[in-house]
C-alpha cells in the first residue's frame, strides 16, 4: 500500500496506518462510522454515501425496515456501490460522555463486529476510519489505543484477513494512532 506511515504484521495479517480518504480505498470493505439511523449524515458517513451513490442508501433503507435503528456497537454490511471497495460495513460507535458510560466496550464492539462480518463474508481486506472521534467526540488518543488493541486482539486469534488498514484523515489523528501502535507493539514484544 502506497503511503503507509506505519506497518506491522500480526499473525499473518498486514496492519497499516495511512493518511488519506477512506472513500478511495481498494480493500474488499471499508467501514463507515455510521449513525444508528443508517441514512447517511456528516463526516465519514456522508462522504461514503456521496461517493458510493444511491445503492448504499437503498440497502441501508432495507436493513432499517427489517431491524429498525442499528444499536451502538453493532455492524451491518451493504454494497460498496460506486466505491472501489466492494462492500461497506456500517457500524455505530459511541458518543463520548466522559468515559464512564460504557463507551470503551461499545467502541471495541464496533471494531470487533466489523471484523467479524468481514471474516464471515470471506473478505480478505478491510479499511477503518477512526470511529467516534469526529462528531461523536471520543478523544482521539484514547480511541486510537482502544481501536488498535481491539484489532490486534482479534488478529491474534483469527488469521483470515490479509490486510487491515486504518485510514486516518489528518496528521494529528495519524500521529495518535502511530504512538498507540508503537506502544502496543513494544508491550507485546517485551
Amino acid at each position: 500500500m502506497k503511503g503507509a506511515s506505519m506497518e506491522a504484521v500480526i499473525n499473518k495479517t498486514r496492519l497499516l496506518l495511512v493518511s488519506g480518504d477512506i472513500t478511495k480505498q481498494e480493500t474488499d470493505a471499508i467501514v463507515n462510522a455510521a449513525n444508528s439511523g443508517l441514512m447517511g449524515g456528516g463526516g465519514v458517513d456522508g462522504a461514503i454515501h456521496r461517493a458510493g451513490g444511491p445503492a448504499i442508501l437503498e440497502e441501508c433503507k432495507g436493513i432499517r425496515s427489517r431491524i429498525g435503528r442499528l444499536p451502538t456497537g453493532k455492524a451491518v454490511i451493504t454494497t460498496g456501490g460506486k466505491l472501489r471497495a466492494r462492500f461497506v460495513i456500517h457500524t455505530v460507535g459511541p458518543v463520548w460522555h466522559g468515559g464512564n458510560r460504557g463507551e470503551a466496550e461499545l467502541l471495541a464492539s464496533a471494531y470487533r463486529e466489523s471484523l467479524g462480518i468481514a471474516v464471515s463474508r470471506g473478505l480478505k481486506s478491510i479499511s477503518f476510519p477512526s470511529i467516534s472521534t469526529g462528531a461523536f467526540g471520543y478523544p482521539v488518543q484514547v480511541a486510537a489505543g482502544l481501536a488498535l488493541k481491539t484489532v490486534l486482539d482479534f488478529l491474534n486469534h483469527d488469521s483470515n484477513l490479509e490486510e487491515v488498514v486504518f485510514v486516518l484523515f489528518d496528521s494529528e489523528t495519524l500521529r495518535a494512532y502511530e504512538r498507540s501502535l508503537d506502544r502496543l507493539l513494544k508491550n507485546t514484544a517485551g
